[in-house]
């Protein structure tokens, strides 16, 4: 009986460690201009698996990124901001997608 009890107290303590996954905070530059900038790259930021949090201040054009790296990377993160039409140092996005922003996002490219 005392095994059978320890043995439960002891699935419960790992349950709840496992529950505090050490999250992770890196900042790096996202390329853009406005409000509606801030607002697109943020939900592409929160819609990758594991992103607990994302600020991008428009302007420094730097975001803050709170992710669990069990679940995602900073790859992951930008090439998804990417996908949006945002440019990273390491990800541009496609001509395309960058081109399908709105007029007062389109920032000046030549300045990355």
């Amino acid at each position: 009986m005392k095994i059978r009890i320890l043995s439960i107290v002891v699935l419960f303590l790992v349950g709840i460690m496992s529950g505090f996954a050490q999250n992770k905070t890196e900042e790096f530059k996202v390329f853009g201009n406005c409000g509606m900038c801030e607002k697109t790259i943020e939900k592409a930021a929160k819609a990758v698996d594991g992103v607990k949090k994302a600020d991008w201040d428009k302007e420094t054009k730097m975001m803050t990124i709170t992710f669990i790296p069990e679940k995602t990377d900073l790859t992951a993160i930008k090439q998804a901001i990417a996908d949006v039409g945002y440019d990273t140092k390491e990800i541009k996005a496609k001509d395309e997608v960058y081109n399908k922003l709105h007029s007062c996002c389109k920032y000046d490219r030549a300045d990355e």
